[in-house]
């Protein structure tokens, strides 16, 4: 069953710019900036706030009916200012917009001419910019975008150091604090970016912040090109738009490529790595996180195995999914993402060769409006994926389990693990819980053991 349309219903995405306003949130005294209209701004608070539940400033050069003619020039130069003024940041990250880059202000030259106006002897923030058009791409494009354009903004060259560069993908803060206490029990310094664990999940403030305290220094990110390896979270980001890309070929620092590491085969792979690059076995903590979860493979598989599912979200993550899913017995029918990287059924096959024989679609550049069209043939046991499904769940009456970015209709969603061992046991409780409570609901007995 396929409807009749012309355009986008619904998109499986979010905009460019909010992912790179993310990213800069992960920056130490960073301030995001949209070089666009104010209701871009408001649209991505809108978002971040949802999903994060904590205040996030952004600001915007603006845009009026004269800006859109004649440029945006002076409204960039004056939001600039007074940004520097009343935030006093170390770093101003930048990122345009639709109507800014359909235009075609040139905002590397702005800021050449912004710096040669007001420099006067004081320190200026440093100055971040990303292009980042709406028109193409998604939110999981802008971050990259804007990690990238950070590492070649303030990376230098010097000496090795005992140091690994983390680039972690759009995992949630309880994610990146996950990370760094692996970092911490291996001893292995690490520059992690972005890190906005603190910056999107923070406690209360005895006294208000303008800019919340947390976030990945500017003075570790330069010492990046000295570092001795990096680690990076993908299966689809094209050595072009990578950070560790650029560092190894601008300073020469290896790159290690691996898929966000959800399951057991691919945090073993993560774990692996830490041991080579440290020379030492992983801390015996993560061999019980290890071992309980393999328990609970044992104890959970009469409830999820040959369980069929739709699954939907960044191309990323529904690679890593998926491979998670088939390691514990469950069937993906629909691999979905509204990204197009061109990439998704290529990394698929390499991490499950038997996908088409299995049976399992992948589908790239899709909307909502495309999976509930799949979803009424296919009839999923239940679907996966962000709240933006939550109108298909409810409409077709197929159990919604929430992951990723963003959730917003249920709280708790920056807390929620998603990687590792610790991570990959709670998805694999929540998702025993959720056939549980299917199958509980769906009974005229009322069983109270199951």
């Amino acid at each position: 069953m396929k409807h009749a349309k012309t355009a986008t219903q619904n998109a499986c995405k979010l905009c460019n710019p909010l992912g790179a306003c993310l990213a800069f949130r992960g920056i130490e005294n960073c301030v995001p900036f949209l070089h666009g209209s104010q209701g871009c701004a408001t649209y991505i608070r809108r978002y971040l706030i949802s999903h994060y539940k904590e205040p996030i400033d952004i600001a915007s050069s603006n845009f009026h009916e004269e800006s859109a003619v004649f440029g945006g020039s002076h409204n960039l130069q004056v939001g600039l200012k007074n940004v520097t003024a009343q935030y006093k940041p170390e770093v101003i990250g930048i990122a345009t917009t639709c109507l800014s880059e359909t235009i075609g202000d040139d905002v590397p030259m702005i800021l050449r001419e912004y710096t040669k106006t007001y420099r006067n002897g004081s320190p200026m923030p440093i100055m971040i910019h990303a292009s980042t058009p709406s028109y193409q791409g998604s939110h999981i494009d802008g971050f990259h975008a804007a990690v990238r354009a950070t590492v070649e903004t303030l990376a230098e060259k010097g000496e090795r150091q005992n140091l690994v560069n983390m680039f972690p993908n759009m995992v949630s803060p309880a994610d990146l604090r996950y990370l760094k206490e692996i970092f911490t029990d291996f001893r292995l310094p690490c520059m992690l970016l972005p890190d906005y664990s603190q910056t999107m999940d923070g406690g209360p403030w005895g006294e208000y912040h303008r800019i919340p305290p947390g976030g990945t220094p500017a003075s570790a990110i330069a010492n990046a090109g000295k570092a001795t390896a990096s680690i990076e979270f993908t299966s689809t980001l094209a050595d072009s738009k990578s950070a560790a890309g650029y560092l190894e070929g601008a300073f020469g620092v290896p790159r290690h490529k691996l898929s966000l590491p959800i399951g057991i085969k691919e945090s073993d792979k993560f774990f692996d790595l830490l041991e080579t690059l440290t020379e030492q076995p992983r801390p015996e903590k993560y061999e019980d996180e290890r071992r309980r979860l393999v328990d609970a493979y044992a104890d959970g598989h009469k409830y999820v195995f040959e369980k069929k599912v739709i699954l939907y979200g960044e191309e990323d993550l529904v690679v890593a999914m998926t491979a998670f899913l088939r390691e514990i017995g469950m069937t993906p029918l629909l691999c979905a993402s509204g990204g197009k990287s061109g990439q998704l059924k290529q990394r698929l096959i390499e991490l499950i060769p038997d996908l088409e024989e299995q049976g399992i679609k992948v589908r790239e550049g899709v909307d909502f409006m495309d999976i509930e069209d799949e979803a009424k043939v296919l009839k999923p046991d239940f679907l996966i994926g962000n709240s933006k499904g939550y109108t298909m769940s409810r409409k077709n009456n197929i159990p919604l389990l929430r992951i990723g970015f963003p959730i917003h209709d249920r709280f708790g969603g920056q807390r929620a693990h998603h990687i590792g061992y610790r991570g990959t046991q709670e998805l694999f409780d929540r998702i025993v819980n959720t056939v549980i409570e299917q199958r509980q609901n769906a009974s005229s007995i009322g069983y109270t053991y199951m």
